[in-house]
């Protein structure tokens, strides 16, 4: 025994020292290598660091192997049973540091249960046992290492593709060059079937693009001059060259590949759980084992110590997180916080960010109002839609969009005037055409009568905004512009409804009156109107402490303070601002039609690491049971934990998608928190 005690000795200060030595030359001769954009985009000092930690647990994983062979050859020589227990004993020093950082933390639990397992087993003489679970512990390592590999490089490929080489406009020539070449305001040109290499605006030609992986839209969408257009997007028809803005780590799809790098790494909540449950039996485990040992002896006492299951919920859960976190990518969803994809599937309470969340940018025209009894309304319109067809404003396109929708053709401008904030001036038929905002109007001179007024009073009183439109100096009408409801959102409150969501409410800045309105014509179940930026976030964490879980929908920049205090928040800005925007998940193609599969995906999780949960009792109580009754041994034990962890590891590959209503009834009555 004294023997056996020096070679562990010898080998706990063996391996410090070499690993002292190894960390010294590691930092001291890292290579120095050339990469490329795309690895510059997906190779960083963390994940170099992490090629480290991988190294180190494929060679633990390598000698656990050789252990369980030599331990098995220790009949033959006594001087394989010295290496083994050296060997052994090697293996075990990652788990004893780890107890001992724990402890030094004042956080005791599964590890040292862990710990007092190996040790028994060490000092026991029960060397194959240990060698035989010392393997599956690192086959475990490995087959979560190797999988979460698998599922981030698929999570993150998705935004990771990239050219090599691109056409670079040089004094009129097109010039093949390398992508690492380019710079920014630099010109380079996409041909029909091309990946677009950088992110910039189209100077020249029209394309159709597919940007499906960036947005989730599933039909190609046209670009034109002066719009924007993103790496690793694909050109479907067309040609187009582009003036580079962005490149490289700069891009948008680096931006989301890097955040999809952060949110795979994410620790869950169930898991925490699980390991607190884990750490809470450990010492009734530890107790049991050793009020048991006079009774089933040394063999029996130290099976219950194998009974563990904290283990096996440590591989399985993040494997199934990351499933899911493929599922959202699949559908343009970006999960910037991994916590909130479990938080959401708890939400009982949605709270609606009014302006550009229900409703869209671009309003549409409602009443059309005359003022001049020589105007018919088409006339009107038309005459507003020819000076306002050469904008690329909300309001402009909401004009031009009515006038079309009428069948009307728009008469020819000879010039154009557009003052920023005001108004547009035109001529048409050597006759001056004023359209825009009532200061534009008063600034010309232009008398509003009373009974525009009060057209105009009740408008506002119900958040309409108006146009006005003069000729030759005097009103001739005005259009009354409503907002636009999004085309998707009745059925998504249809949707949430059927998935247990009871509480929806609107939350704008706008007066009551139009808010109200909204709400009602949206069948919500509450709203708070003339509500400014900073007042969201007291709504949210009052109706927090009436214990609802809260979840805000809304603008991802400017919502910042709501956004932070809510228990899940999604914007729908966009791929475009995704680096900067705060919510937690941000919907890539800007609208909210995934949000009722968002939840399905969220259910799914819930309930696969539920059930991944129940799967770790039955071993439990079975080995408790041989144990005590019917002689287990410690190789039993961790046969039967095993079998349980690979059945875990198949079911966390799963997922189970809910299209049916949750839990109806799952959640308290909602009390209005506010004015």
């Amino acid at each position: 025994m004294l023997i056996e005690t020096l070679l562990i000795g010898s080998a706990i200060f063996i391996s410090r020292r070499q690993k002292r030595k190894r960390r010294v030359k590691t930092l001291s001769s890292l290579p120095m290598k050339k990469v490329s954009v795309k690895q510059k985009t997906l190779a960083n000092v963390p994940q170099q660091r992490k090629a480290q930690i991988d190294n180190k647990a494929k060679r633990y994983f390598q000698l656990s192997i050789v252990s369980v062979v030599i331990t098995g050859l220790t009949f033959v020589s006594s001087i394989l049973h010295l290496v083994s227990i050296a060997l052994l004993a090697y293996l075990c020093l990652p788990v004893f540091q780890s107890t001992w950082t724990q402890w030094r933390k004042q956080k005791m639990g599964h590890s040292m249960l862990v710990s007092l397992l190996f040790s028994v087993c060490l000092i026991s003489g029960q060397l194959f046992a240990l060698a035989v679970a010392l393997f599956f512990h690192y086959l475990g390592i490995k087959l979560l290492d190797q999988t979460q590999n698998h599922s981030k490089i698929m999570l993150t490929d998705l935004f990771s593709q990239q050219v090599e080489k691109v056409w670079l406009i040089q004094d009129q020539v097109e010039l093949e060059v390398p992508l690492e070449a380019i710079r920014e305001h630099d010109c380079v040109v996409v041909n029909t079937g091309d990946m677009i290499p950088v992110d910039g605006v189209v100077i020249e030609g029209m394309a159709q693009i597919d940007q499906h992986t960036l947005t989730g839209e599933s039909q190609p969408v046209e670009k034109l001059l002066q719009h924007k257009v993103f790496a690793s997007t694909q050109v479907i028809s067309g040609r187009i060259v582009i003036q580079v803005e962005k490149t490289g780590t700069q891009t948008t799809v680096a931006k989301i590949s890097e955040i999809l790098n952060r949110t795979a790494d994410y620790k869950v909540t169930l898991l925490t759980q699980g390991e607190m449950l884990s750490n809470q039996i450990a010492l009734p485990l530890i107790v049991l084992s050793a009020i048991t040992l006079p009774i089933i002896g040394l063999l029996g006492s130290t099976t219950i110590l194998a009974s563990s299951f904290g283990t096996r919920l440590r591989f399985t859960a993040p494997l199934s997180v990351l499933n899911h976190l493929n599922l959202t990518t699949q559908k343009g969803i970006m999960v910037k916080d991994g916590r909130a994809l479990e938080t959401l599937s708890k939400v009982d309470t949605i709270l609606f960010d009014k302006t550009g969340t229900l409703t869209t940018e671009q309003p549409s025209v409602g009443r059309i109002i005359i003022c001049a009894k020589s105007y018919k309304k088409e006339q009107l319109l038309a005459e507003a839609a020819a000076a306002e067809s050469k904008l690329s404003h909300p309001i402009a396109k909401a004009i031009v969009a009515k006038a079309r929708s009428e069948g009307l053709v728009l008469p020819t401008i000879d010039q154009s005037d557009f003052q920023i904030g005001l108004g547009v001036t035109v001529n048409i038929n050597n006759r001056t055409i004023q359209v825009g905002s009532l200061r534009f109007m008063e600034q010309n001179s232009i008398v509003i009568s009373a009974t525009i007024q009060q057209a105009m009073e009740t408008a506002y009183t119900v958040g309409n905004s108006i146009i006005f439109v003069a000729a030759e100096g005097e009103l001739k009408g005005i259009l009354e512009l409503e907002p636009s409801i999004r085309p998707e959102i009745k059925q998504i409150i249809k949707g949430l409804r059927q998935r247990g969501i009871k509480h929806l409410a609107i939350v704008s800045g706008d007066h009551e009156t139009p808010t109200k309105k909204l709400a009602q014509h949206l069948k919500m179940d509450d709203y708070f109107a003339d509500v400014m930026p900073e007042d969201k976030a007291k709504i949210v964490s009052r109706l927090q402490q009436q214990g609802h879980t809260v979840c805000f929908i809304g603008d991802g920049i400017n919502d910042a303070i709501a956004i932070k205090k809510a228990d899940v928040s999604i914007s729908i800005e966009g791929a475009t601002t995704v680096a900067r925007d705060l919510a937690q998940i941000v919907f890539m193609d800007c609208s909210l039609k995934h949000l009722c599969e968002l939840f399905d995906i969220a259910f799914s999780l819930e309930k696969n690491l539920q059930n991944m949960v129940r799967i770790l009792y039955p071993p439990v109580l079975l080995n408790l049971s041989g144990a005590l009754f019917f002689g287990f041994s410690v190789l039993t034990a961790l046969f039967i934990n095993n079998i349980s962890l690979l059945w875990a590891l198949k079911k966390a590959k799963q997922h189970d998608l809910i299209s049916e209503s949750h839990q109806e009834n799952r959640f308290p009555p909602f009390s209005h928190g506010g004015e």
